[in-house]
């Protein structure tokens, strides 16, 4: 899964998760009805960003969910999925934009690419992508060319760039690509008079994807002796964060031009979760459930870094991590004695309510499975995808575990949309900024 808006679920709240997984089974979806099974391997977090503008201005309408049947990516849960047309333009969309990746890997000869029969296999996938993006978008009103010919426009432009060639002059064919794409969700969605102002904000995203990518690839990319458009034109890190902020200014001046339905999800993804997204770029971010923020060159950052809580009081660390009765000077044996587990201890009636029968207050503990028990179970939950994306037991100890797609960046929301005394409007981010 690739995309540079990659929200954790925690932070979404209860509705814009919903919300947010709708758009993306529903992605997922169009894409298995429209071009087969394979074709879900592209779907991807900003493709579905096509969907939710259009869902945002569109409002609540007939058929525009669905109920899809057990996945095993939802825990083998049924979903309410978005459904129409918005989602089936974001399968478009994503089809020709990882042709457009594939491209870019074989013209980098990275990894297997760089063997001619499987660069050549990839080739022809990825032809087949533009083809099947084609047919989709001209079902919708869309014409596909703008993005195929960006992205044959990107090749000679980073060939003919050099140090001092403005990084916006490379940009240029994603930001003219993202534009057309999200300036055709006012025409689905009925609203013609946003295109222009959806087109800016499509725009400035495409800047930001592209320079996100590069900064989050360069030392990679200088390892591997890769083309980098930030290393080609000499533009430093400190230029690049500049232009992201000023990205993320244009995008929240121009949504504020389009006329909403319910701007609530569009709204948190296109103004927090972007800001977000270029913090963890630049390593100024961390994970509000203690996971550090790392940089471009694989350097933790963030205030969640040194756990004040780990290690002893004496280094610094968890002020309760003693004994809990080592100074008690009432616990039965005198000080440092701990309670008996008998009556009125901790095991026995009394404690923690379990005043009834023999039995404390804890529920009773799941027996650990074995070895090749533990494993058996870890290989199917890793085939059912259910690892990475949804809550589960783990395999040995049988503890509730968080899926591994939400080894995320839940911080605060940081809000800064609210300017001049007073809050954005119609802002319902669900973040704890004021809003």
């Amino acid at each position: 899964m690739f995309g540079i808006v990659r929200p954790c679920t925690h932070r979404l709240g209860e509705r814009f998760k919903a919300e947010w997984m709708a758009h993306l089974c529903g992605l997922c979806l169009a894409l298995r009805g429209d071009h087969g099974q394979f074709a879900r391997i592209v779907t991807n977090y900003d493709g579905l960003l096509v969907s939710v503008l259009t869902d945002a201005q569109a409002g609540p309408a007939a058929g525009a969910r669905r109920t899809a049947g057990p996945c095993p990516l939802r825990g083998m849960r049924t979903a309410s999925v978005a459904n129409g047309e918005g989602a089936r333009l974001a399968a478009a969309v994503s089809l020709v934009l990882a042709s457009a990746k594939v491209r870019d890997h074989v013209a980098d000869r990275d990894g297997l690419l760089a063997r001619a029969p499987i660069a050549m296999a990839a080739r022809k996938v990825a032809r087949g992508w533009d083809r099947a993006g084609a047919r989709t978008g001209a079902s919708l009103g869309f014409d596909t060319a703008v993005l195929v010919d960006a992205v044959d426009r990107q090749a000679g432009i980073e060939t003919l760039a050099g140090i001092g060639t403005p990084v916006l002059v490379v940009t240029e064919p994603t930001e003219t690509a993202t534009a057309a794409a999200f300036a055709h969700t006012a025409q689905l969605a009925g609203r013609p008079g946003n295109a222009p102002a959806l087109a800016e904000a499509g725009r400035y995203f495409g800047r930001l994807a592209h320079l996100l990518d590069a900064v989050e690839d360069q030392a990679a990319d200088a390892a591997a002796g890769a083309w980098n458009p930030l290393t080609a034109t000499g533009t430093p890190l400190t230029e690049a964060r500049r232009l992201c902020d000023d990205a993320l200014h244009g995008i929240r001046l121009a949504l504020r031009e389009v006329e909403f339905a319910d701007a609530g999800l569009a709204h948190r993804l296109l103004v927090h979760e972007l800001r977000t997204s270029v913090d963890r770029a630049f390593g100024t971010s961390s994970c509000g459930h203690g996971h550090a923020a790392s940089n471009s060159a694989g350097q933790g950052g963030g205030p969640y870094v040194a756990n004040p809580y780990a290690g002893s009081p004496q280094s610094g660390g968890n002020p309760y991590a003693s004994d809990p009765y080592a100074s008690n000077p009432y616990a039965p044996g005198g000080p440092g004695t701990a309670p008996p587990m008998g009556p009125g201890g901790p095991g026995g009636p009394g404690w923690g309510g379990g005043g009834h029968g023999g039995g404390g207050g804890l529920p009773p503990q799941k027996p650990r499975r074995g070895l090749l028990a533990g494993c058996a179970v870890a290989i199917g939950l890793f085939c059912t995808c259910q690892l990475c994306c949804s809550e589960h037991d783990s395999p040995w100890s049988r503890e509730k575990k968080e899926p591994w797609c939400n080894n995320c960046d839940c911080g605060n929301c940081n809000c800064d949309c609210c300017g001049d005394g007073g809050c954005c409007d119609g802002c319902d981010c669900g973040c704890d900024c004021g809003c």
